[in-house]
């Protein structure tokens, strides 16, 4: 035991295949066949019908006779020939009784034929009540001396007395000896045991079990791989003089045999299996240490994992979040679609693989949490405010905020884009106000009427009405620029203090009009009495050229004024009105002949009755060529607004087919997200099948998400489109880019927590022993229990689920039973907590006192262990991670360093700082 190092023992950790329990039928001769039930491997199944190979029979006579004198010297006999010495059946029976440590029925003493057959019949049923078959083989060929029949006969003793009984971890048999073999060699240069023929040839192998176990008897460094001879001779001297293992082979046997005989080989190496049994004991104690030493370290790696893991991705929310909460606007449009797109970066950039970290986190955290469960740990607790609760809920704060921000981005976007479009018709609507003022108060006050004559006063009294008239029409244009600077005001624009001045200017200087055309009026009513003619045909035209030119003003000014529309319905509408405007204009197109027609009147008079005219009307301003000029003006803006409409219309129909070619695509995927959720939630919860299946239908829906992927980002850059023409609004679908990117997430993480809840269950399975069957029957009971069919059950569901399974429940022990599978009091019991307390019913785990039992063994039965002990038992890794935790132990006669295991065990499976 003591010989064992921790490297050695570490190789036991191993996994090896599992052996099956096979009828093998060995065949010596075409005469007879030995069927034996034994723990074989396949390269038995294909030498078992090989005949004996006259070398091999060599092997074997000398091999079986030595292993059969090393058990009838202790009855003090032994035997020379095989066939010869057998044939009467009393060492037969001699042999047998010493190997079983049983008694056979007493001998026949005679020397007769039928005594001898009688002793071997009774040595053959004794064979034959172990367990053993013996198919086509009789008394009658042992006392015949048919040296086949009687190798045979002992090979069956051998592997029945000597081999079969041998367990190494899951096997037995030959395959627990080769595995023993693989075992104890593994760590030897030069030696590589994968049979028992040619792997045992150059003697290294049978050394190397030597020194693994005695190292003082064999030094190996020695050793020479190119001198078989002298291995095998050496191995042989040294077991049958210092462990009692008698020389059954012949070295230069072994060696110019292509193969040698497998049987010989595997009746001398099962003597060393024999003679070093009892160092097994601390070699199972180390492993069972180690193992729990691994799955420890292996714990605590993934715990700090997500620890780090959890403060990266709450530091990225903690940063991220002051920025979507900042809602300074900015004061430019080009600013403020900066900052959409820094917007779209960051949805289209940086949050994804945030998005994917908090999905591995959970992943992360539910299969540290099943391991812990699996090697019955305690619970995992993250730090404070890291729990996969606080993440969530910090995440769904970050969401919040992110669907607020992008709101508010939206709504200061079409705000700015109506104070843009505002301030530029308050600009126009302010400059022509401005250049139809411009001098008017200066003409107002002019005292042109003190020295004019009759005609002249009556003039500047009919022109003052006209400006008067003109002064009304002009009082809409004069409100309409305050409402627009009020409303500037209201939507908080930018440089509403420009507005401001300026408005307040033109207001000013309206009512400044106002008062000076009243003083003007009074002055001329006072001269009026004075005067007596007037020329009615100036005034008519006066009176009906300013109007006419105030409508034509008003339709420049409706014909050049900016619009802004989102829909088809909207420039329908602005085309319908300008459709009614030209409707109108034959009629305006009449007001204009009968204008000019008064013009014509009065040049026909002057011809007629030979008045010299001054070319200028007394009573306005406008000249027939100005009426002429602005309707020329009218006449070319019309087709213009034609064109600026159509093109609008254009826009609109494009603005159209982006809304309904996003809702075709936003049609199809929304329902099909909402299809993949639900055939998982049924993958999950379906009984048929393996887990295995399960996992491959899982992991062909979750390729196919993926897949699917490329038609998200193709609705991506169809919503980007529709944003960048600032269309806002679809009548022709109700799912929206935000309701696809959430229902993507939430598959996305769907298929992940679910394929993590597959895995968890496989392992459950694997390391709790729990059968598919048992898991079905698990999974059908929650199905039926489960009447929502949500993948979830209600505490009173719960508990009708396990009366069914036959648990006799009471108020205290379902609450106890409660505590288990909802910890967080969500009063839901989920399937993957169901599955967990069901693996617990029915499995067992190691506990804390068999690993305190196996310290102790290592320990040499003693309440401490030293830190010597603990590097020559275990590998060097799990000896210093023990060390390192061990505290000091404390008692009478401890020697210094002595290290207490027991608290150490007990802090493995209970509250920990791990």
């Amino acid at each position: 035991s003591k010989g064992l190092t921790g490297r050695g023992r570490n190789h036991l950790l191993t996994g090896f295949g599992t052996m099956t329990a096979v009828e093998t039928h060995i065949t010596y001769s075409n005469s007879y066949t030995i069927q034996h039930e034994e723990y074989m491997t396949q390269e038995e199944d294909w030498d078992r019908d090989l005949l004996l190979d006259p070398a091999w029979e060599k092997q074997q006579r000398k091999t079986f006779t030595a292993w059969c004198n090393s058990h009838l010297r202790k009855a003090g006999t032994q035997i020379e020939n095989i066939e010869e010495d057998f044939r009467n059946g009393l060492k037969l029976m001699l042999l047998l009784e010493v190997i079983s440590g049983e008694r056979l029925p007493k001998p026949d003493k005679g020397k007769m034929r039928f005594h001898k057959i009688a002793n071997v019949n009774k040595a053959l049923d004794f064979i034959c009540s172990k367990g053993v078959k013996l198919v086509s083989i009789g008394a009658e060929e042992i006392v015949d001396g048919n040296g086949k029949m009687t190798l045979g006969m002992i090979w069956t003793i051998i592997l029945r007395f000597a081999i079969q009984d041998i367990s190494v971890e899951e096997t037995s048999a030959k395959e627990g000896l080769l595995l023993w073999c693989q075992r104890k060699t593994a760590p030897y240069r030069n030696v590589n045991v994968q049979n028992f023929h040619i792997s045992w040839k150059d003697g290294l192998a049978l050394c190397a079990l030597i020194h693994r176990h005695r190292p003082d008897l064999i030094d190996y460094s020695k050793l020479r791989k190119d001198d078989p001879i002298g291995n095998l001779n050496t191995a042989f001297e040294v077991a049958e003089k210092f462990l009692d293992i008698p020389k059954m082979l012949d070295a230069e046997d072994i060696v110019n045999t292509p193969k040698p005989d497998e049987k010989a080989i595997m009746t001398y190496v099962s003597c060393f299996y024999h003679a070093f049994a009892g160092a097994e004991q601390a070699e199972t104690a180390a492993n069972r240490i180690c193992k729990v030493l691994a799955v420890n370290q292996e714990n605590e790696k993934l715990m700090e994992e997500y620890e780090k893991l959890a403060s990266e991705l709450l530091e990225w929310i903690r940063r991220t979040v002051p920025w979507l909460e900042n809602r300074v606007a900015e004061q430019t449009m080009r600013a403020m679609q900066q900052k959409l797109e820094d917007f779209r970066d960051y949805r289209r950039i940086h949050k994804p693989p945030r998005v994917q970290e908090k999905c591995q986190l959970e992943i992360n955290f539910n299969t540290l949490q099943t391991k812990l469960r699996l090697s019955n740990r305690p619970a995992f607790m993250p730090s404070e405010g890291k729990m996969v609760s606080d993440i969530a809920n910090a995440w769904k704060g970050l969401e919040q905020v992110e669907k607020g921000y992008e709101e508010w981005l939206l709504t200061e976007i079409r705000r700015l884009e109506r104070l843009d479009h505002l301030a530029e018709k308050f600009k126009q609507k302010c400059s022509m106000h401005e250049a139809w003022t411009s001098g008017k108060e200066g003409l107002l006050s002019q005292k042109d009427y003190e020295s004019a004559s009759l005609m002249e006063i009556r003039a500047l009294m009919r022109k003052h009405e006209a400006f008067e008239s003109d002064l009304a029409a002009h009082q809409d244009r004069v409100e309409q620029i305050a409402a627009i600077a009020q409303e500037l005001n209201e939507l908080d624009y930018h440089d509403a203090a420009t507005v401001n001045t300026r408005c307040q200017g033109i207001c000013d200087q309206w009512d400044n009009l106002g008062t000076l055309t009243q003083k003007r009026r009074d002055a001329l009513e006072r001269v009026e009495k004075l005067w007596e003619t007037i020329d009615q045909l100036y005034l008519e035209f006066a009176k009906r050229a300013a109007p006419f030119n105030n409508w034509m003003d008003g339709a420049v000014e409706d014909l050049q004024d900016m619009f802004i529309v989102h829909s088809i319905e909207e420039i329908q509408s602005l085309i319908t009105a300008h459709d009614q405007f030209k409707a109108t204009l034959p009629e305006a197109d009449k007001e204009r002949m009968a204008t000019m027609g008064i013009h014509s009147e009065i040049l026909k008079i002057a011809q007629t009755y030979g008045i010299k005219l001054s070319g200028i009307n007394p009573y306005t301003n406008l000249s027939p060529q100005d009426i002429s000029n602005k309707w020329d003006t009218v006449k070319h803006l019309v087709p213009l607004r034609d064109q600026m409409l159509q093109e609008e219309v254009a826009r609109q129909q494009a603005n159209e087919r982006l809304r309904r070619q996003f809702a075709a695509q936003a049609n199809i995927i929304g329902p099909w997200i909402q299809t993949k959720m639900e055939e998982i939630s049924h993958v999950s919860v379906d009984i048929a099948g393996s887990l295995e299946e399960q996992m491959n239908s899982l992991k062909q829906y979750e390729q196919n998400i993926i897949n699917y992927k490329s038609n998200i980002d193709k609705l991506e850059g169809d919503h980007q489109l529709s944003q960048e023409s600032l269309i806002f609004d679809n009548k022709h679908t109700n799912y929206s880019m935000e309701h696809v990117r959430v229902g993507w997430e939430q598959l996305l993480t769907t298929i992940a927590r679910t394929i993590n809840e597959v895995e968890n269950q496989i392992l459950t399975r694997d390391a709790k022993g729990i059968s598919q069957e048992q898991l079905n029957e698990f999974r059908a009971s929650f199905n039926h229990f489960d009447r929502k069919r949500n993948g979830m059950m209600d505490p009173d569901d719960f508990r009708a689920c396990l009366i069914s399974m036959g648990y006799d429940l009471g108020e205290v022990e379902f609450a106890r039973i409660m505590t288990l599978v909802d910890p967080n009091n969500t009063s839901v019991v989920t399937f993957q907590a169901f599955i967990d307390f069901m693996t617990r019913e029915t499995a067992e785990t190691d506990t804390a006192e068999q690993v305190m039992a196996s310290f102790k063994i290592l320990a040499s039965d003693k309440n401490y262990i030293t830190v010597d002990e603990l590097r020559r038992e275990l590998p060097p890794d799990q000896a210093e991670y023990c060390i390192s935790r061990m505290t000091r132990f404390v008692g009478p006669d401890s020697p210094a360093g002595a290290l207490d295991y027991i608290s150490f065990s007990s802090a493995l499976y209970g509250e920990s700082d791990l």
